[in-house]
């Protein structure tokens, strides 16, 4: 434990994330860089995370587990055709940085391993994942933007992401999750054509009082699913704050959250949407989606509170609260522009 120097914890977050204080450094880490390169024939990075996991859950750490890869403050990376497996925590982590690919890499972690996040970014913006496969024991992929009133002051938003073609295994969490550290706000999140097997839930939105931020202009589209506890799933009750100063007055802002084009299998429950008494999630929108029911499923297949919608060709039918519309959902067309600038060609 001595060759893991501990390092200050995330301004956006006030603490370490398991424990208050510091942290124990990550296993790959960089801050303020320009033009970084990680990629390797799928070589693997092997966290050897066991020893940690089992001192997490016997209470043995004092601070919080450190990240497989952490980039701070960066622009114009890459990561590409590598394999991580077994991060003490999470895996892939850019923090506060710009332009940003993370292409073919594929994560590894057992299913009941805590915490082990594939990749999350975190108040970074110009994000694109592609082609992608992750085994996790938790969220496939999580975007987050602080914590609570350190992530409202720091005031750095997740915006411009793109995640696509994205395979994920993960029993007990979500595919992507959009929260539940979304204080400094998540804006223009595109997730298209990706795939789902044996995974809690699709889309996750994760929020509460306290979190303040937003989370909006969210558009989904193609998503294959297979053997799935929740096909949609809103949380606006998730608890986990950093101290007590927590303002209770800080409520999130959640609209304009858009899915179509979804195909669902072996279902136990279609929608458990959960807004904020006199908070609600506003602008729902859901269009061409069909679940097929497990044996086992729930004879009430939709729970609604506090969120408002619409929903066009839906089956099984859905809440009062998402009326049907007729018309599909929104995805925006144009290209997102991730990566340095094309430089001028010269001419003779």
């Amino acid at each position: 434990m001595e060759d893991w120097p501990l390092i200050a914890p995330l301004p956006s977050y006030g603490r370490g994330r398991d424990e208050p204080g510091p942290r124990y450094s990550n296993f790959i880490a960089g801050s303020n860089l320009t033009d970084v390169i990680i990629t390797g024939n799928n070589g693997t990075i092997n966290g050897q995370g066991q020893v940690w996991w089992d001192k997490y859950h016997a209470k043995e750490l004092t601070y919080t587990r450190g990240y497989l890869l952490e980039l701070l403050y960066s622009d114009n990376i890459i990561v590409s055709n590598v394999t991580f497996v077994d991060s003490p925590s999470w895996n892939l982590h850019p923090t506060y940085c710009t332009n940003v690919t993370i292409s073919g890499v594929t994560i590894l972690a057992p299913v009941h391993s805590p915490n082990t996040d594939g990749i999350d970014p975190d108040s970074s913006s110009h994000v694109k994942i592609e082609d992608c496969y992750i085994v996790s024991g938790d969220d496939c992929i999580a975007v987050k933007s602080g914590w609570d009133q350190y992530g409202i002051k720091f005031n750095m938003p997740s915006q411009h992401i793109v995640i696509r073609r994205l395979t994920c295994i993960s029993p007990t969490s979500a595919m992507i999750a959009l929260g539940s550290e979304m204080s400094g706000g998540i804006q223009d999140v595109r997730a298209e054509d990706n795939v789902a097997i044996n995974t809690e839930s699709a889309v996750r939105i994760k929020s509460g009082v306290g979190r303040g931020g937003f989370v909006k202009d969210v558009f989904v589209r193609g998503l294959s699913l297979h053997t799935m506890k929740w096909v949609f799933w809103m949380t606006g009750n998730y608890g986990q704050h950093p101290d007590n100063s927590s303002d209770p007055r800080a409520l999130p802002e959640v609209t304009g959250i858009n899915y179509s084009d979804v195909f669902a299998e072996n279902v136990t429950m279609a929608g458990r949407m959960e807004g904020i008494p006199n908070d609600p999630y506003t602008g729902i929108c859901i269009s061409n989606v069909t679940a097929q029911l497990a044996p086992d499923a729930k004879k009430l297949q939709w729970n609604c509170t506090d969120v408002k919608g619409v929903t066009s060709d839906v089956s099984p039918k859905p809440c009062p609260e998402l009326r049907a519309a007729g018309k599909p959902c929104a995805f925006p067309e144009e290209e997102l522009v991730i990566g340095p600038p094309e430089l001028p060609k010269c001419t003779y």
